[in-house]
């Protein structure tokens, strides 16, 4: 009896495995809303059209856990990252919380990919970025990560005289950006198709260097209609 209940524990931790990487790469390729738990299960291999809910629940709490399955391993690097920032003997600038935001992710993919191989996560990644609901899960599971905190604290600190408004503003262009720019980059090379930048490592150095430049631009001010000068 007991050395049943080991085996039965396996089969559900691979079956389990199977559902995330079968659902990942059917959300990326086709898009969220476009794919049933029927047709995860059979990606899977589940000959049970009921394997999804049983295991994961609700089509959110399937995307929640894909998310997790990858933030674990992505949070490992950034928290290397913001252990040698809080090191080093001078003070961070601003650049330097960009490359926490961009280089763990862009090490991830790198991983998953391998060296001539493809991943499903960028395109998973953009394709819930449209629906409120999505994003939000992505949001909730990144804001409970004490690197990621530190780091937002860091670019606030880089940027004590922006407007609260136009900082949200331009962390969510930033969010934007390196979730997709990241997407197209695996979707020309799932594709075969040219890139313009030859791997994850030279894709990171663009996304750095903009999204630099973005938060460091200059804001306009408009004046309300019937305000004083």
């Amino acid at each position: 009896m007991t050395a049943t209940r080991p085996l039965r524990s396996d089969r559900a931790t691979d079956t389990r495995e199977a559902i995330l990487t079968a659902a990942e790469r059917l959300f990326a390729e086709r898009g969220v809303f476009a794919v049933s738990n029927r047709q995860v299960s059979d990606q899977a291999g589940q000959g049970n059209n009921a394997a999804v809910g049983y295991h994961f629940g609700t089509k959110a709490d399937l995307i929640r856990a894909i998310v997790r399955r990858h933030n674990e391993q992505v949070e490992r690097l950034c928290e290397q990252m913001v252990d040698e920032i809080e090191r080093a003997d001078r003070p961070a600038e601003l650049r330097d919380w960009v490359q926490c935001l961009v280089r763990p992710l862009a090490a991830h993919l790198t991983n998953l990919s391998g060296a001539n191989g493809t991943s499903t996560y960028a395109r998973f990644s953009a394709q819930l970025m449209p629906d409120p609901t999505h994003r939000d899960i992505v949001s909730e599971e990144s804001l409970s990560s004490r690197s990621v905190l530190k780091i937002i604290q860091g670019l606030n600190r880089c940027l004590p005289d922006m407007p609260a408004e136009v900082r949200i503003e331009r962390n969510a262009m930033a969010r934007h950006l390196i979730v997709h720019i990241f997407a197209e980059q695996e979707r020309a090379r799932a594709a075969g198709d040219p890139m313009v930048r030859p791997d994850w490592d030279a894709t990171a150095d663009g996304l750095v260097d903009a999204i630099t430049g973005l938060l460091l631009a200059p804001v306009t001010s408009r004046r309300v209609e019937g305000e004083t000068p």
